[in-house]
C-alpha cells in the first residue's frame, strides 16, 4: 500500500482560541453578521439531535466569498468550523465548539438555470421548496425531497446526503450533485465533479494544491479500492460513512460524489451545480393496508418491479400517535383496513397512465400473500393529506401524551428492501429485550421501498442506567444491521450518534481510510471536529444526560398540564424539526411570523426554546447564567408575537405565546419600573376602557387622541409606536344591549354573549350583528352587566398576578351560568382562545374554569354544532378571510367555512399567517417595522389585488385594524356578514 500519513486527531492538544481577537477580526473582515453573544451562541447550542456543545459564535455571511473570509480568520485563529443548514440534523452533525456558518439567511440565490442540461447553480442557504418554487415555470425541480423540505437548505442536504420519499425515483442528493465549489480549512478551493483521465491529467499539470489533493485521493482509493467494493453494502440508502466508492473507476473519480454527506468535517460547500428532473405533471397514490408492519415489509419486494415514484411504509402506533395528537384527522379517516400501511405513489404524463400504472399492480398482488386492503387515492388534496400523515413522523412520536419522551439515536437505519420484513421482526425482538417495545413502545414508519426505517426510541437520558442501556441498544442494533448488510444511516448521517460504531458496519481497515481521508483535506482537524472520524462517543455530548440538572423554577403561574407542571419540560418540548423556520406560509400554518420577516434563528420557535433550555442551565456551563433576569432571552422574546401558531402548527406542540407571559412575568418580578410603558397602556387597555366607558367619555379620547400634535404627545406618553389609535364607541355594546328588548324566541335556550373589551368598547357594532344573528337563529341572549374581563392584555404582557385575579373574577361571575350548562358566546378570537386554553393552563384543577373552556364556543360553532337544523341567510357574493392566528390555533376554523358554505358564500382562507398587529405587540416601540412587513408579506398585497365586490373576512380586531390601517380597507367579522345577509332578506 503507498504510505499515507496515518492521522492522529487529538482535539486536547489544540491551543485555546483568542475569542475575543477572533470575533474583532471577524467583525473587521467578513461582509455578514458576526454573533458571539450569548443568545445567539445559545440558540445554536444545539440540532434535531440528543447533542449539545455551544458553539465559539456565529457568522451570517452575506454571499460565499465572505463565507470564505470567515473560513480565512477563522484558520489564523486556529477555530473550528462547521457549516449549517436548516439545522435540523438528528445525529448531532450540526452541534459544535466551533465557527458556525449560517447560511441560510443571506446565501439563498439560484445563480443560474440552465434548462437544456437541465442543471442549475445555487448558494448553499436556499431552502428546498424555495427552489422548486423558482424552478416551477422551468417544469423542472430538484429530485430528492426529505420530509422537512419546506425549511431544508440544499447546504444541509449536500452536507447530509439527505433522501426522502422521492429517492425512490430520483436516488440520494450524491446521484444528483453535477459540481461542487469547495474551500478547505487551509483555504485551498476549487470546483469538483467527476473526472475524466484527461481532467486528472490537466490538474496534475498545474501542480497546485489541488492537484496534491487529487494525486492523495488517487492513491488512497488505489489502496482501498477492492476493500471499498468488498464492505459498502449493495443497497439504495447507503448514507453512513464517506462516499468512497464515488472515487472508483466505475464512478468516475467522482470528487463531488465524495465530498457529499461528509457533514462539514471535510470541505466547506459554497456553491453547488444540481442535476434537475422534469416535474411529473401526474400522479396517484395508492394505500395498501395489512395486518402487521412487518408484512407490510414483505409485500416490498412484489411492489418496486413495478416501478413507483414513492414507496413509503406506516405502522398504526404512528396513526395512533397522531390521532392523539389530532394531526391530520381527516386523512387517517380514508385509511384501509389494517394495523400497517404501505402509500405507493406513482407518476407519469397522464393520468391514464398513472392509474394504468397502480391496477397493474394491484392486479399483481392479487391472491399473493402480498394482497391487502386497498384505498385508490386520485384526488391530489387528499393525497397531499395523506404524505403530511408520513411527513409528521419525527414531530407526531415526541410527546405523545399518555407516551414517555421519544428520542433519535436508531433513526434512520436502512437494509435491502428484500430483508426488510425480517429486519423489522429482529428490531422489534431488539425493543421487547431492552423494554422499549408494547403497545405505546417506538413506531416504525420509512422509505420501505429502499429499505430505511425511522423510529423515535423512548430511552432513558435523564439517569446513569437510562444512558448506559441507550449505548448498549445502539451497539446490538449496530450489529444487527450489520449482520443484515445494512446501513446505520439511510438518511441522516453519522455525526456523533453513529460515528463510534462505524468500524462494525465497515471494518478497522475502512475506518482508517476514512481518517486518511480526513488527513488530505483537514490535517488540523479543524472542520467539525468529533463527527465521523476519531467521534465523541455516542454517550458524550448529551443535551440531556445524567448530569443535567435544570434549574425547574416551582413557583409558576401558569401550570404546564401537559408537561408535568414542569417549566424546563416544556422548554425542553422542542424537538428541532424545524417546521418553525418556514419561508412561506401554506396550508393555513401562521407559526413563525417574526422569522418569516428576519430569517433570524433566534426569532424561530426553535430559537427562543433553545433560550429557555439554555436558561435552565441543566450543564452548569451555558451561555444563559442569569436565568429569569435574562436580557439575551428577553430580546430574543420581544419579537415573539404570541400569535399561539406554534401551539398547533409545531409538531411538538411549542406554546410560546405562554412560556413569553410565564418568562415576562418573573423578569420584572420585583422591578416593575423596568417595564415598558406600553407594558401598561396596552397591558391595562380594558381598565382603561372601562374608565372611558362608563364617563362616556369615547368622543373626546377620540377627538384628542386623533388630532394632529395631541395624538403623537399620546403615543409618546403611552411608550408605542407612531401608529394610528383605535377609535372608543360613544356606546359600549353592554349599554347598547342595557336599552335595548329582546326579540328572539329564545327557542334554543339562552347564550351568554361575552362582551370582551374590544367589542365592547371599539367595535360594538359587531356585537349588535351577532344579537341580530342570534335571536334570528332562535337564541335568547344574555349579556354580563357588569365592567368584567378575560384577562388577555395582561397575558399577553406577562402581567399574570393582575391577570389571574381578573380571570378569577370573572368565572366567578360566570359560575351560575356554566353550572347550568349554559354556553358562552366569544366574538373576539383571542379573548375566547383564553377561555377555551389560557385559563385552563392558569388553574387547571378549577372546576368552573374546566367548564368554561369547554363551554365556550365561537359564533360559527354555535350556529353549526349547537343550533341543529339552523339555515344561515343567503349572504352570497365572494369573500376572503384573515383567519386569526388564536382561532387558528385553538378553536379552528372548519365550523366557519361550514357556515359560510352554507350562506353561500364563495369563500378563500388567506395563506397570510399572522396580520402583524397581534394584540399589543404591533404597538410596542421597536416592532412597527416587523408588524408591518407581516402583513406585507401575503395579507395586505392579497387585499389590495381583491376585486371591489369581495367581503374582507377578519373576526379579530387586531386583523381589522392592521389593514384599514396599512390596506386601507375595512375588515368584516362574521356575524356582520350574517346580519347583512338578513336585512337584505328583509328588505
Amino acid at each position: 500500500m503507498t504510505d499515507l500519513p496515518a492521522p492522529v486527531f487529538r482535539p486536547d492538544l489544540r491551543p485555546p482560541v483568542d475569542v475575543d481577537g477572533l470575533a474583532a477580526a471577524l467583525r473587521e473582515r467578513v461582509d455578514g453578521e458576526v454573533r458571539f453573544d450569548r443568545g445567539s451562541r445559545a440558540a445554536y447550542s444545539t440540532d434535531a439531535s440528543n447533542f449539545r456543545q455551544v458553539p465559539i459564535g456565529v457568522v451570517l455571511p452575506r454571499t460565499p466569498e465572505a463565507a470564505a473570509d470567515a473560513v480565512a480568520v477563522a484558520r489564523e485563529f486556529g477555530a473550528p468550523v462547521l457549516s449549517r443548514g436548516g439545522g435540523t440534523s438528528l445525529a448531532g452533525q450540526c452541534t459544535n465548539a466551533a465557527v458556525v456558518l449560517d447560511w441560510s439567511k443571506y446565501c439563498t440565490r439560484i445563480e443560474s438555470v440552465d434548462t437544456e442540461a437541465r442543471t442549475c447553480v445555487v448558494q448553499p442557504g436556499i431552502v428546498l421548496d424555495e427552489l422548486n418554487r423558482q424552478l416551477a415555470d422551468t417544469g423542472l425541480r430538484f429530485g430528492p425531497e426529505p420530509a422537512t423540505h419546506m425549511n431544508c437548505t440544499l447546504g444541509g442536504m449536500i452536507g447530509n446526503n439527505s433522501c426522502g420519499a422521492t429517492a425512490q425515483r430520483t436516488g440520494k442528493v450524491v446521484d444528483n450533485i453535477a459540481r461542487l465549489e469547495v474551500l478547505l480549512h487551509d483555504g485551498t478551493r476549487f470546483w469538483c465533479g467527476e473526472t475524466t483521465d484527461g481532467d486528472y491529467a490537466e490538474i496534475e499539470r498545474r501542480g497546485d494544491p489541488r492537484a496534491a489533493i487529487y494525486r492523495q485521493l488517487r492513491h488512497l482509493r488505489d489502496d482501498y479500492a477492492e476493500e471499498i467494493r468488498r464492505r459498502y453494502p449493495d443497497i439504495p440508502r447507503r448514507v453512513s460513512g464517506y462516499n468512497l466508492d464515488s472515487l472508483l473507476p466505475e464512478h468516475h473519480f467522482d470528487v463531488a460524489g465524495l465530498l457529499v454527506g461528509s457533514e462539514s468535517t471535510l470541505v466547506t460547500v459554497l456553491r453547488a451545480e444540481l442535476e434537475l428532473v422534469p416535474v411529473l405533471p401526474e400522479r396517484t397514490l395508492v394505500v395498501l393496508g395489512y395486518p402487521d408492519i412487518a408484512t407490510a415489509a414483505d409485500a416490498v419486494p412484489a411492489i418496486l418491479p413495478h416501478d413507483p415514484i414513492a414507496l413509503e411504509g406506516v405502522d398504526h402506533k404512528l396513526i395512533r400517535d397522531q390521532q392523539v395528537k389530532h394531526l391530520n384527522p381527516k386523512a387517517l379517516t380514508e385509511l384501509p383496513e389494517g394495523r400497517a400501511f404501505l402509500m405507493v405513489q406513482f407518476g407519469g404524463e397522464t393520468s391514464e397512465d398513472v392509474e394504468r400504472q397502480a391496477h397493474r399492480m394491484l392486479d399483481a398482488l392479487h391472491e399473493t400473500e402480498h394482497e391487502a386492503d386497498v384505498s385508490f387515492l386520485d384526488d391530489p388534496a387528499r393525497e397531499k393529506e395523506f404524505w403530511q400523515v408520513r411527513e409528521a413522523g419525527l414531530g407526531a412520536t415526541a410527546h405523545v401524551p399518555g407516551k414517555a419522551d421519544t428520542f433519535e439515536g436508531w433513526e434512520d437505519s436502512a437494509v435491502p428492501p428484500g430483508k426488510l420484513g425480517d429486519y423489522l421482526r429482529r428490531l422489534n425482538e431488539l425493543y421487547q429485550e431492552f423494554g422499549y417495545a408494547g403497545d405505546t413502545g417506538p413506531s416504525l414508519y420509512g422509505h420501505f421501498g429502499q429499505g430505511c426505517v425511522h423510529t423515535r426510541i423512548p430511552f432513558d437520558l435523564y439517569t446513569a442506567d437510562g444512558v448506559a442501556t441507550y449505548r448498549r441498544f445502539m451497539e446490538r442494533a449496530a450489529d444487527l444491521v450489520a449482520e443484515f448488510g445494512g446501513s446505520f444511516s439511510g438518511e441522516h448521517g453519522d455525526g456523533q450518534s453513529r460515528g463510534e460504531l462505524l468500524p462494525k458496519m465497515f471494518g478497522d481497515d475502512i475506518v482508517t481510510a476514512f481518517g486518511k481521508l480526513k488527513a488530505i483535506f483537514d490535517p488540523e482537524d479543524r472542520m467539525n471536529p468529533g463527527k465521523v472520524v476519531a467521534p465523541y462517543r455516542l454517550d458524550e455530548n448529551l443535551r440531556l444526560g445524567s448530569t443535567w440538572s435544570p434549574a425547574d423554577p416551582q413557583h409558576l403561574h401558569f401550570r404546564f398540564p401537559h408537561d408535568g407542571g414542569s417549566f424546563a419540560e416544556a422548554a425542553n418540548r422542542c424537538v428541532g424539526v424545524g417546521r418553525c423556520r418556514q419561508h412561506e406560509t401554506s396550508g393555513g400554518q401562521v407559526m413563525c411570523p417574526s422569522y418569516q420577516v428576519t430569517g433570524e434563528e433566534e426569532h424561530s420557535t426553535r430559537g427562543r426554546a433553545r433560550l429557555l433550555f439554555e436558561m435552565l442551565d441543566g450543564h452548569g456551563d451555558g451561555p444563559i447564567t442569569d436565568g429569569w433576569r435574562s436580557t439575551e432571552v428577553r430580546e430574543a422574546l420581544d419579537l415573539c408575537l404570541a400569535c399561539k401558531g406554534c401551539k398547533t402548527d409545531c409538531p411538538a406542540n411549542v406554546d410560546m405565546a405562554t412560556y413569553k407571559a410565564e418568562f415576562l412575568s418573573h423578569h420584572y418580578a420585583g422591578r416593575p419600573w423596568r417595564r415598558p410603558r406600553s407594558d401598561y397602556t396596552m397591558g391595562w387597555l380594558p381598565a382603561i376602557a372601562q374608565v372611558i366607558g362608563k364617563l362616556r367619555a369615547g368622543r373626546l379620547v377620540n377627538a384628542l387622541s386623533h388630532t394632529r400634535g395631541l395624538s403623537r404627545l399620546a403615543t409618546l406618553a403611552a411608550g408605542i409606536e407612531n401608529r394610528e389609535i383605535p377609535r372608543f364607541a360613544a356606546q359600549t355594546l353592554q349599554q347598547w344591549f342595557a336599552r335595548r328588548e329582546a326579540t328572539g324566541s329564545g327557542a334554543r335556550g339562552t347564550v351568554l354573549l361575552w362582551p370582551d373589551t374590544f367589542t365592547n368598547h371599539l367595535h360594538p357594532h359587531v356585537g349588535r350583528a351577532a344579537v341580530r344573528v342570534l335571536e334570528d337563529a332562535g337564541w335568547r341572549v344574555t349579556m354580563p352587566t357588569e365592567p368584567i374581563c378575560c384577562g388577555l392584555t395582561w397575558i399577553s404582557t406577562g402581567q399574570l398576578r393582575v391577570a389571574k385575579r381578573v380571570l378569577a373574577r370573572t368565572v366567578r361571575h360566570l359560575a351560575p351560568h356554566l353550572r347550568d350548562g349554559g354556553l358562552v358566546l366569544g366574538l373576539e378570537p383571542s379573548c375566547t382562545a383564553v377561555f377555551r386554553a389560557d385559563a385552563l393552563e392558569l388553574f387547571p384543577g378549577d372546576h368552573d374554569v374546566r367548564r368554561l373552556g369547554r363551554q365556550t364556543v365561537t359564533l360559527a360553532e354555535l350556529l353549526t354544532d349547537h343550533s341543529p337544523g339552523y339555515r344561515p341567510p343567503r349572504a352570497g357574493g365572494r369573500a376572503i378571510a384573515q383567519v386569526h392566528c388564536h382561532q387558528h390555533a385553538v378553536m379552528g376554523w372548519n365550523n366557519d367555512l361550514e357556515l359560510l358554505e352554507a350562506a353561500g358564500v364563495d369563500v378563500e382562507r388567506l395563506d397570510s399567517g399572522c396580520c402583524g398587529l397581534a394584540g399589543n405587540f404591533g404597538f410596542e416601540k421597536g416592532h412597527l417595522d416587523v408588524s408591518k412587513a407581516c402583513a406585507e408579506r401575503v395579507l395586505l398585497p392579497r387585499v389590495r389585488d381583491a376585486d371591489p365586490g369581495t367581503t374582507l373576512l377578519a373576526d379579530g380586531f387586531s386583523c381589522r385594524t392592521q389593514v384599514r390601517e396599512f390596506g386601507g380597507h375595512d375588515g368584516h367579522h362574521l356575524a356582520e356578514l350574517l346580519a347583512s345577509a338578513l336585512e337584505r332578506k328583509e328588505n
